[in-house]
């Protein structure tokens, strides 16, 4: 994705994450028993820049996940990149920029970045919680696995995160075991975790799937808060796409490993130019349809083992397809500068 279709357009600015190329394959046993790599994410570039909050957005098996835990390092055994470059801004004062390519550097390198730069929230907060260490312990640890050594300023640095998160009775909440806590409760310890080193680039996978709609409201707003008052960029993926309206100034649209759409988020939900988009846009419920059944998208995306179709991967399931949408990927097409699709048919949704 080229700077002009950032939302900073006019700017002067450098993306702090640059996504060029980046493929990832997945490990699998074929029915044969022999191991055999499987394309799941395929070619795709973004950016993010300082400040913006990005939506990674496309049904479950899309790659979204996958394209996450990639930044960070933190891809299972099974799962590898095959190809591309993924470059971090680490603009520290007083030094010279240096942009580093995160699959390039040392794992002690990537270590030092990990948890204090660039951050990650989990979908399942139980399951990444231990329910053994209470939870000031467990933010504390964050903050001496990265150099802060003053045991004595530890406590004081989550109680004040924690107040500025807006947690309440945080004194009792640092004494507390996940056990005590609600899933709602849980995330947003999660959240503070993943901020307590301050970072510039947060990474939510999912974080507000299996709350209930006010406790997920309560976390968009806690992402906009650290966005705002930390000046953390952050990249959130969801399937969501309400959500993500909500949320996000800007927009990725993948299906199949492939990135279909991209822009600004406004722009996208006025004028969707991809027709897996608009799939997509038809899902979101609506108080007008109350009562209706939600529209689906016809069909499935395909397995792994099925592999991803030639051309557009969405035209096996497109109404509108022509024959040349299996011929090749096709190349972007600009609506604006910026919003940018990946499909030649033209017209109205």
């Amino acid at each position: 994705m080229n700077k002009h279709v950032s939302g900073n357009m006019g700017e002067e600015m450098e993306a702090l994450l640059s996504v060029r190329n980046l493929s990832i394959d997945i490990r699998r046993k074929t029915q044969s028993n022999e191991s055999k790599l499987f394309s799941a994410v395929k070619e795709i570039s973004f950016d993010i820049f300082p400040g913006e909050i990005v939506g990674l957005a496309g049904e479950s098996g899309s790659g979204k996940s996958l394209t996450a835990f990639s930044i960070p390092g933190l891809l299972d055994e099974n799962k590898e990149v095959t190809g591309g470059s993924i470059f971090f801004n680490d603009d520290v004062p007083g030094q010279d920029c240096v942009k580093k390519d995160l699959l390039a550097i040392s794992d002690r390198e990537l270590q030092s970045i990990r948890g204090k730069k660039i951050s990650m929230i989990f979908q399942e907060p139980f399951s990444s919680l231990n329910p053994l260490v209470k939870i000031g312990d467990q933010i504390a640890e964050t903050l001496l696995l990265h150099g802060e050594r003053d045991k004595r300023r530890h406590k004081t640095q989550v109680k004040e995160l924690m107040e500025k998160l807006k947690l309440s009775d945080p004194e009792k909440l640092m004494e507390s075991y996940p056990h005590n806590l609600s899933g709602g409760m849980c995330q947003r310890v999660m959240i503070a975790l993943a901020v307590i080193c301050r970072p510039m680039l947060l990474i939510a996978d999912e974080p507000s799937t299996a709350l209930d709609q006010s406790t997920q409201s309560q976390i968009l707003d806690l992402m906009k808060d650290i966005n705002r008052d930390l000046n953390t960029s952050i990249l959130f993926i969801s399937h969501d796409l309400g959500l993500i309206r909500n949320l996000c100034s800007r927009l990725l649209v993948i299906y199949s490993g492939r990135i279909l759409e991209e822009g600004n988020t406004e722009e996208i939900f006025a004028n969707s130019a991809h027709e897996y988009t608009r799939g997509l846009l038809r899902c979101i419920p609506a108080r007008a349809q109350k009562g209706n059944d939600l529209e689906v998208i016809p069909g499935r995306i395909p397995s792994l083992e099925e592999g991803r179709p030639s051309g557009c991967p969405f035209h096996p399931r497109c109404e509108k397809a022509k024959p040349e949408c299996k011929e090749e990927f096709p190349p972007p097409r600009f609506i604006s500068p910026t919003h940018i699709t990946h499909c030649i048919l033209e017209g109205k949704k």
